[in-house]
């Protein structure tokens, strides 16, 4: 599934930071800039009721979190959920993207379901993927990724540089076309 065509870079957070906040400022940043960021970031807790997600492409907040049950444990995430916000952020990259980002690995990417057929598909697609990856499942995904994606720190400026990176300096962002940043770069 993975190759170097296009680059996969993989966020590591330690429990007391915010891969959140970083992945959302800088899909904002990059839409102001023009480029299009399809994907959704994390916001509320997932251990309680208000676990949702910001779709980056249109700025919608979608609650994923199960109905109310004051006996649950643990994360409370509500499959079905996951699933809509799957089929709508697919939607999204069918109409042209420069950058998918993905909220999290968890047990579900780790076992081929969650939003890992997302990642395949922009990858085949030519288009970079970042996506928040807490320390304690870096070894999950080094073994999806079959090593092929790259560590970034937790900080705005590591995704500064990988994006510098993966892009060429007369690089455009899609301004109605449907190519990618990989594409431009062929």
């Amino acid at each position: 599934m993975f190759d170097a065509q296009c680059d996969l870079g993989a966020l590591v957070y330690d429990a007391h930071q915010d891969p959140d906040t970083v992945l959302r400022n800088f899909a904002a940043d990059l839409n102001a800039r023009g480029f299009r960021v399809v994907g959704m970031v994390q916001a509320g807790q997932c251990a309680d009721s208000s676990l949702s997600a910001v779709l980056l492409h249109s700025g919608e907040t979608l609650l994923l979190a199960q109905d109310f049950d004051p006996d649950a444990r643990g994360c409370r995430l509500d499959l079905a959920r996951l699933q809509n916000a799957g089929t709508r952020i697919a939607d999204a990259l069918s109409h042209g993207t420069d950058l998918l980002i993905i909220n999290r690995f968890g047990k579900r990417e780790r076992d081929g379901k969650g939003l890992s057929h997302l990642i395949e598909r922009a990858l085949d697609a030519d288009i970079p993927v970042v996506i928040a990856v807490g320390r304690d499942h870096f070894a999950d995904w080094i073994k999806f990724a079959g090593g092929m994606s790259v560590r970034l720190g937790c900080e705005r400026d590591a995704l500064e540089a990988w994006w510098h990176a993966i892009t060429a300096v007369d690089a455009q962002p899609r301004n109605g076309s449907h190519l990618t940043v990989c594409e431009i770069l062929k």
